[in-house]
């Protein structure tokens, strides 16, 4: 069971079909270069905690929020992240970045979006824990293999390619924004 569930995460967040899931992390990691992997992996643990959280809490049916809502508040955590991300510049002396926040509420939103599915896939399954912690383990593995390859992108035009960090940004930032927006419209 605990495979499955595991395969299920990693295939929801790196599936190219639901695009909007990889879009997000590579809003989200935009601003960062290869030297702030421990940033990044903060911000994308803090998103899979959320992600869990309203995972789990819509799985129990503790919580339940219209899919279609869901559905279009995606696409607008992708723009408004996208958009931040013009403003927010990392600093090396502050310990705290209001992005892992973003990427928790955030991540609260996005769980939101599978947990349908996710509850569907459980059955009449007594125990979730196994399968939720499978399931998000995948998530969180799915992301750092999303998140290594823009490291790899970013190192490539950054560092080798000699475009500022704020070019990479404003040029990823931009894109991810357009096809957020289209997202929107179309889930409208």
């Amino acid at each position: 069971m605990f495979p499955v569930y595991l395969q299920l995460g990693f295939d929801h967040i790196s599936d190219l079909k639901g695009y909007d899931h990889i879009l997000f992390i590579i809003a989200l990691c935009a601003v960062y270069s290869v030297s702030d992997w421990r940033r990044i992996l903060i911000l994308v643990t803090a998103f899979t905690i959320g992600h869990s959280i309203t995972l789990a809490l819509s799985a129990l049916h503790i919580i339940n929020v219209s899919p279609y809502l869901i559905e279009l508040l995606i696409p607008v955590t992708i723009l408004l992240t996208a958009l931040q991300n013009f403003w927010y510049k990392p600093s090396s002396s502050r310990k705290w970045s209001p992005n892992y926040f973003l990427a928790l509420l955030f991540g609260f939103i996005h769980g939101m979006g599978f947990s349908n599915y996710f509850r569907s896939l459980l059955g009449q399954e007594a125990d979730i824990l196994i399968p939720l912690l499978a399931f998000n383990i995948g998530v969180e593995l799915g992301q750092l293999c999303i998140v290594a390859c823009i490291m790899v992108a970013d190192f490539l035009v950054v560092k080798l390619g000699k475009v500022k960090q704020q070019y990479w940004n404003i040029t990823v930032s931009v894109i991810a924004a357009v096809l957020s927006i289209i997202m929107i419209i179309q889930r409208i």
